[in-house]
C-alpha cells in the first residue's frame, strides 16, 4: 500500500463519519480512528504496524495551532474569510525546504501559481512534495519549520486575488 492509498484512505474514514476502521493486509495493518476529543475538535489517528512487530500505543497529537484563529477578534477572523487555506493532506513532519542547505519553497509575499511546490511533508520515511491548488499570494505561513502536522491542518493562507 503506498502513501497516495493510505492518503485516500483517510480522507475517506474523516468524510464517512466513521468512528474507527482497520485494514489488515498480509504485510501491513492500519488503523484510522476519528472522534472528538475535545469540545468538538477533531482528530485523526493513523497507526501503521508492519507484521510481526509488537503494536505501540499512538503517541498523542498537539493541539493544532489552528485553534488560535477562533479565539481572534471579529473584525480579523472577517479579514481572513478572503483568503484561501491550503491544509495538509498527511499526517507527517512539514518542511519548508526540500533540504537544510536549499533556500524554503515559498515566502509571505510570494506570487504562487497552481502546481507550485510549497512545502514538503515527510510521512513514513517518504518526502510527499504538497503543491499549490490554487494561484494567488502566500498571506500567512502557519506552521513552523520541521514541525509535525495533522491531516487537514492548516499550512498557509493565499490571498486568491
Amino acid at each position: 500500500m503506498d502513501i497516495k492509498e493510505i492518503q485516500s484512505l483517510i480522507k475517506f474514514v474523516a468524510k464517512s463519519g466513521a468512528s474507527e476502521v482497520k485494514l489488515e493486509m498480509e504485510d501491513i495493518k492500519i488503523t484510522i480512528r476519528t472522534g472528538a476529543l475535545n469540545s468538538g475538535g477533531e482528530t485523526t489517528i493513523l497507526q501503521q504496524i508492519p507484521m510481526g512487530q509488537a503494536p505501540m500505543a499512538p503517541a498523542a497529537a498537539a493541539p493544532a495551532p489552528a485553534a488560535a484563529p477562533e479565539a481572534a477578534p471579529a473584525p480579523e477572523a472577517s479579514k481572513e474569510d478572503k483568503y484561501i487555506t491550503i491544509k495538509s493532506p498527511i499526517i507527517g513532519t512539514f518542511y519548508r525546504k526540500p533540504s537544510p542547505d536549499k533556500p524554503v519553497f515559498v515566502e509571505v509575499g510570494d506570487t504562487i501559481g497552481q502546481g507550485d511546490v510549497l512545502c514538503v511533508i515527510e510521512a513514513m520515511k517518504l518526502f510527499n512534495d504538497i503543491e499549490s491548488e490554487v494561484s494567488g499570494k502566500i498571506v500567512k505561513v502557519l506552521v513552523d519549520d520541521s514541525s509535525p502536522v495533522e491531516f487537514d491542518q492548516p499550512l498557509f493562507l493565499v490571498d486568491p486575488s
